[in-house]
């Protein structure tokens, strides 16, 4: 398999480049499908050392775009380029932007897959070119793919809290609750089932008294517009809700509008997940009980450390999962980031 770069290209390129993070604040650019204009305005020497092509589900939500940014800057602490898009949640157009990359001769590949199992057969033309290919936040554990690692959120452990902290927010009455769910995702997929284990073991033990029911499962797109309508859909077939589980932040503060629209908010918990800055600031104003909260500043960091290793021929791990921590309002009144 093609390495990264050449270990002597490696060595020049740390003799020159230094250890601080540079461009902090440089915005991922967003494809717009078939060949990438970003590809094609890569600075030749930077693409000499090696470039890094990155297709996210999305930027439109910020949790990614932080994920981007980060690769992006330590990725230039070791003299590499690297080139973010979007795949705006749409398996074709993040194809294409794959098929763009392995023209491109790239030195490495990142993705968050839109379908784990429709990015299958464009990861496999990555392997025959000898591209090496890294997934971050969202896995693929297909057959036929070859992933020198994945780098997530423990999503599994963080449903596991979202359970708890809806258990608490319920207390001893219990009541309905629904789940706003985006289940392309792999990742999110395993946020519910921790969060369904979690709520059948308490129901298990509750004898009767805090008993929760799930009552329904909704797409909820993993964004506002469609978290609102669900909210809605759901208020409508069952008035009497009393809990909302969000797969993420856009999607609960979409739910939460719905909520207020109808009036029902202070009838209706919702926790989410994510701890995004509006997430965060949602459960500082008691719009959000509370967010199992990712580190998406850590997850691109270690994907290149990740990603360098592998370069110089280590062994790194199939698997880093990055644990989440539960964010309440308690946290959120010291959050000096918050308004």
């Amino acid at each position: 398999m093609k390495k990264l770069a050449s270990l002597l290209g490696l060595f020049c390129a740390l003799a020159f480049v230094g250890c601080g993070n540079q461009d902090k604040g440089t915005t991922p650019t967003t494809s717009t499908g078939g060949s990438d204009p970003a590809l094609a305005d890569a600075d030749p020497k930077q693409q000499a050392r090696g470039t890094i092509g990155v297709s996210l589900l999305t930027l439109d939500n910020p949790f990614f775009k932080v994920i981007g940014d980060n690769i992006k800057a330590k990725g230039e602490d070791f003299g590499y380029k690297t080139v973010v898009v979007s795949a705006d949640k749409d398996v074709a157009k993040q194809s294409n932007q794959v098929k763009d990359f392995i023209a491109q001769e790239v030195a490495a590949i990142v993705l968050s897959p839109c379908e784990s199992k429709a990015i299958v057969p464009v990861i496999q033309e990555a392997n025959k070119a000898g591209i090496p290919v890294f997934t971050v936040d969202i896995p693929c554990n297909e057959e036929g793919v070859e992933i020198v690692t994945q780098i997530a959120t423990d999503n599994y452990g963080g449903g596991k809290e979202a359970g708890h902290a809806m258990i608490e927010a319920l207390g001893e009455a219990g009541g309905k609750v629904a789940v706003l769910h985006f289940p392309q995702a792999e990742s999110c997929i395993l946020r519910v089932k921790g969060f369904m284990e979690v709520i059948t073991e308490h129901n298990k033990k509750a004898a009767g008294k805090g008993v929760i029911q799930v009552v329904a499962t909704l797409e909820s797109g993993g964004a506002k517009d469609v978290g609102y309508k669900a909210a809605e859909d759901v208020m409508q077939s069952h008035p009497d809700l009393r809990g909302i589980f969000a797969i993420n932040d856009p999607a609960a503060l979409g739910a939460r509008a719905a909520l207020e629209k109808a009036e029902k908010a202070d009838q209706v918990m919702i926790v989410g997940f994510d701890g995004q800055p509006e997430g965060k600031q949602a459960i500082k104003e008691g719009k959000i009980y509370a967010d199992p909260i990712q580190f998406p500043d850590v997850m691109g960091i270690k994907m290149v450390e990740a990603l360098v290793a592998h370069s110089m021929g280590e062994e790194v791990p199939a698997q880093t999962l990055i644990p989440t921590k539960l964010y309440k309002k308690e946290d959120a009144m010291k959050d000096p980031e918050l308004k």
